[in-house]
């Protein structure tokens, strides 16, 4: 509170480090969360100083919903905060006087109903067919790691996989096995560990069998045995890092000036696949965002359902 030094400190002053000192030993907070709860209490309690208030049973939730007010507009003195870093600052004003709640400090809690201000939605950023594409073709080469990455981004389009289920995965998790022309499945497990199945389009098929059938091998020469999918250059698992860096090399190769992330194809992969006249639904089970409240829904989509649907929507489902 090095803000408030300047100042004789007061009940609110007091109070304040009592709370800090609470939350940075009962709480174990890390070091960084601890210096940010400081000094945002701080702010606060030189709002509360600049308006008279010395006390901590003198603050009314008008008090409390003026701060508020002053870190979006900077009216007290300090720069204006954006929505995040807003909302940062009322979680911890609220925190504080819960804490003061509970340990009778006050006899009230006047932020009990004060609310952070809510960011607005970010629109999920995809890319074009077209965009997505010709990625996918700047990637790799005829080497064990050029193969590998060209799977590991068909794979990623054509599944909408967060980078982690992707990197996560063990060789017999996926299917190459294509009957009926129907597309190949994959075993995905997502946040919660929650298992699902989701089709491989034939692209992405042939993309991954070049790879298990001759570049892993070779890769796999080089560690010691692990049956993860795709391998690093000395026969490890992936990390997510890596793979990163194998989105951002392809897409430089393919002249893509966007902020690409392997999110990017997640979202592309969601945003095609709606475009092309999927169930929402559908999407919903393949991304693996099935909420509580819909789970019920969700578990009458059945594996055959998700590949015709796939194959009908998908751009690389076929061919």
């Amino acid at each position: 509170m090095a803000e408030a030094a300047t100042r004789t400190a007061n009940g609110v002053d007091r109070a304040i480090t009592d709370y800090l000192q609470h939350v940075g030993v009962e709480r174990g907070l890390a070091a960084n969360t601890l210096s940010a709860y400081r000094r945002d209490l701080a702010r606060y309690s030189n709002f509360l100083a600049a308006q008279g208030v010395e006390q901590p049973g003198s603050i009314t939730r008008h008090h409390v919903t003026a701060f508020v007010q002053a870190l979006s507009d900077g009216s007290d003195g300090a720069a204006a905060l954006g929505v995040r870093s807003a909302a940062r600052t009322v979680v911890a004003v609220r925190g504080l006087h819960k804490f003061w709640a509970l340990e009778g400090t006050t006899t009230a809690d006047p932020a009990s109903d004060v609310h952070p201000p809510m960011p607005g939605k970010r629109l999920p950023k995809a890319i074009s067919v077209g965009e997505v594409t010709r990625i996918l073709e700047a990637a790799g080469s005829d080497t064990a790691t050029g193969l590998r990455d060209r799977a590991l981004l068909e794979f990623l389009y054509s599944t909408g996989a967060r980078i982690s289920e992707a990197v996560g995965l063990d060789v017999d998790d996926v299917s190459l096995e294509d009957t009926g022309g129907d597309p190949a499945i994959v075993r995905l497990f997502g946040k919660g560990s929650k298992e699902r199945l989701v089709p491989l389009g034939s692209f992405g098929a042939r993309a991954v069998g070049a790879y298990v059938v001759r570049g892993r091998p070779l890769l796999a020469s080089k560690g010691k045995g692990t049956p993860a999918l795709f391998l690093n250059a000395r026969g490890g698992r992936i990390s997510r890092q890596s793979a990163w860096t194998i989105l951002k090399t392809a897409a430089e190769k393919a002249n893509i000036t966007k902020d690409v992330s392997p999110h990017t194809l997640r979202h592309s992969f969601a945003t095609h696949l709606l475009e092309g006249g999927a169930d929402v639904r559908v999407v919903q089970e393949l991304l693996g965002h099935a909420s509580v409240t819909t789970t019920q829904v969700y578990t009458l989509v059945t594996a055959d359902t998700l590949r015709e649907v796939y194959a009908a929507a998908h751009p690389r489902a076929l061919g």
